[in-house]
């Protein structure tokens, strides 16, 4: 696919030859055909160029969303520079292009693998200077796998290769991120601050949450603390400022909502007039009526329909909720986000249900009728579980023998291959088309992916390497499989730009320059052999 318009080799060339035209014999040294070759290599020069580019190609994706669902968009999370690369290079070998594939920076693994305080819970505890320094390393290792690969296509044409097609319509490796703001980190100001710093690394899309910042939770877990609708809009409205000040006039909010799955409220808004936010958000708490004389000393007291109530406040201060209200207060955030300036929406659920997440979102289309979700495929959720029992379930309704299959016991392994494994498998393999059809899910995501890769990953080699095996476990599970799949990084030298360094110390220094890239250099071990010689080889043999 080709991409939007971008810097044009012709006309880099152009400008330089003017340049050294204007400044004379000091600039004698300095080549126009390498300084036109290293500007189409470095498209994007700060990370504004990057926000306003990524922000436009997410807007061209919801509108192709809108008008055809199967057109969803998919990211995996991301915790450092490399491993976004190694995956948008990936994306590009598997799938031919980057359409519909974006990056996510997740505040979890910022939290659990970034921190300069040590492995941290998700919790807003990690310094935030962390999140706009990871957008930022993240786009310096894209654009280095986009200097790298025209590099190659370069060295192609100077030895003779006609790719000067490839060259006019190379595909970046840069794609939206979304990034995850968490609460804000304190005071609307505090996060228009925060957001500033992340769209002037790259970031064309944030996410926040509806969490208090301070008791701020994994969205997966116990003790959640929502904000009243006017603190959160207050929030919006920073990052939009923050959007707009820096020229990003296409910036993506997305608006979290956190109330699924938390039963309590730090505040108690004022109302100023019957049915308003503030006094709609009111009658979601959960309180008692009694009469003056039973009120305590120092009580918080509220009217609601004439009558005196007491809210339900714990010793923390905190005020809890009416129990089963929890979907209607979804609806109402939802709602109240996407009129005041959100573009998208992610509803944290307890299990990936399409059926579930339909249900909360046709609510919300009766009133927005273009609403959006961002949705996390969590590895929270236990997936092989969920779906066997959501397949178990759709089997004793069609009146199939269940009697094989023990209800609390569906994770055996003892279930592989069985028709409720199957069912449950296709299941899940279609959940992402199903939520975008079915559930207004524009964006599938998962948010820990690589944490959970690397883990297992390292297991499997620690197992055979430190026993047995020894070597032979990372040559068989590790190089040999790199070599087989051609995977980028086998040549890590190249990948780490030892090459992309040799050619510009050649234009920096000429016959001067002490280059890496010789007969000597190991690398030269994974060059692939031409296949045109493995075949006069074969038809020797033959012979």
């Amino acid at each position: 696919m080709k991409n939007l318009p971008q810097t044009n080799y012709a006309s880099a060339l152009q400008t330089v030859r003017d340049l050294k035209a204007k400044y004379g014999n000091t600039w004698n040294a300095i080549n126009p055909e390498n300084a036109a070759r290293m500007t189409t290599q470095n498209r994007f020069k700060t990370g504004l160029d990057i926000a306003n580019y990524t922000a436009a190609i997410m807007r061209k994706d919801m509108a192709e969303y809108d008008a055809d669902a199967s057109n969803y968009t998919q990211s995996l999370g991301c915790w450092h520079g490399f491993v976004a690369q190694q995956k948008m290079i990936a994306v590009k070998k598997h799938h031919k292009t980057t359409s519909k594939r974006y990056l996510y920076l997740s505040g979890w693994m910022v939290a659990a693998l970034r921190s300069e305080f040590g492995p941290l819970p998700d919790q807003s505890m990690h310094e935030k200077t962390a999140v706009p320094a990871l957008i930022e390393e993240i786009y310096d290792f894209l654009r280095q796998a986009d200097a790298i690969e025209l590099n190659d296509l370069f060295r192609r044409q100077a030895n003779g290769e006609d790719v000067q097609v490839e060259i006019d319509n190379f595909e970046t490796h840069i794609v939206p991120i979304i990034a995850d703001i968490d609460a804000g980190f304190g005071n609307e100001e505090a996060t228009y601050l925060l957001a500033k710093k992340m769209i002037q690394a790259g970031a064309c899309a944030i996410q926040i949450e509806n969490q208090v910042s301070d008791a701020k939770q994994c969205g997966h877990q116990d003790g959640k603390v929502t904000v009243p609708h006017e603190d959160f809009i207050a929030k919006l409205n920073a990052v939009r400022y923050a959007f707009l000040e820096l020229g990003v006039e296409d910036g993506i909010i997305v608006a979290r909502t956190d109330s699924e799955g938390a039963g309590l409220t730090q505040k108690l808004p004022v109302s100023k007039e019957p049915g308003d936010l503030a006094s709609q958000y009111l009658a979601f708490v959960d309180a008692e009526e009694i009469t003056i004389a039973e009120a305590k000393e120092d009580d918080v007291l509220l009217k609601r329909n004439g009558k005196l109530m007491r809210p339900k406040r714990l010793p923390n201060g905190l005020y809890q909720f009416k129990e089963g209200t929890n979907i209607d207060r979804v609806v109402l955030d939802c709602i109240t986000s996407l009129q005041n300036g959100a573009d998208l929406l992610w509803i944290e659920t307890p299990t990936p249900n399409v059926k579930q997440i339909a249900q909360m979102v046709n609510r919300i289309r009766e009133v927005e009728p273009s609403a959006k979700l961002v949705y996390n495929n969590s590895p929270s959720f236990n997936w092989t579980l969920n779906f066997r029992n959501q397949a178990y379930e759709d089997m004793q309704l069609e009146g199939l023998d269940m009697s094989y299959y023990d209800k609390e016991n569906l994770m055996s392994a003892e279930y592989d291959g069985t028709e409720l494994c199957v069912r449950a498998d296709d299941k899940i393999k279609s959940f992402q088309l199903d939520g975008a059809r079915e559930a207004g899910i524009f964006h599938h995501l998962i948010t820990l992916p690589t944490y959970h890769t690397t883990a297992l990953h390292m297991s499997d080699l620690t197992e055979g390497y430190f026993g047995e095996e020894g070597m032979l476990a990372y040559v068989t599970g590790v190089q040999r499989q790199e070599i087989r799949k051609g995977v980028s990084c086998v040549k890590h030298q190249r990948m780490a730009g030892s090459d992309l360094g040799d050619d510009h110390k050649t234009f920096f220094a000429g016959e001067k320059a002490l280059k890496a890239g010789g007969a000597k250099n190991t690398s030269n071990q994974f060059e692939a052999k031409p296949k045109e010689k493995k075949v006069e080889k074969e038809l020797e043999i033959v012979a």
